[in-house]
């Protein structure tokens, strides 16, 4: 039994290692988000753009503008009250492949309102431009 113990953790590290779990995370959002009439040749042309961004040492780059956050919070925030829960928040940043499952994000009690929200996307989105997918 060990030896297929050992097996999953050699695959279980090689996929934190390359953070694959992230980028197809990533990549299925944005499939889902923009819902392109050919998602082979979208998600083609995405994975190019990583391609391109590795070998000339640009920065990744990130997929949501402002008018999709927005949307984004608008789908979460159901009642229209202008605020989402932490929770909503941290899903929506793992969905996004913004931060991982066990990254711990400080929940100062309030609830997120649509320019934290977008405030937080784009920082976090700097985080990823910057090597972290």
């Amino acid at each position: 039994m060990e030896a297929g113990g050992d097996r999953e953790h050699q695959a279980r590290s090689y996929l934190e290692k390359h953070r694959i779990m992230q980028l197809l995370n990533h990549l299925t959002s944005t499939l889902l988000f923009f819902q392109p009439e050919k998602p082979r040749d979208y998600l083609i042309a995405i994975l190019e753009r990583l391609r391109l961004a590795k070998v000339t040492g640009v920065a990744f780059p990130f997929f949501m503008d402002n008018s999709n956050i927005v949307a984004m919070f608008e789908i979460m925030d159901t009642s229209g009250k202008g605020s989402i829960s932490f929770v909503q928040y941290k899903e929506a940043l793992k969905t996004l492949g913004l931060c991982t499952a066990d990254e711990v994000l400080k929940d100062d009690g309030h609830s997120i309102t649509l320019e934290k929200f977008r405030h937080e996307v784009h920082l976090n989105g700097a985080k990823m431009q910057k090597g972290r997918v």
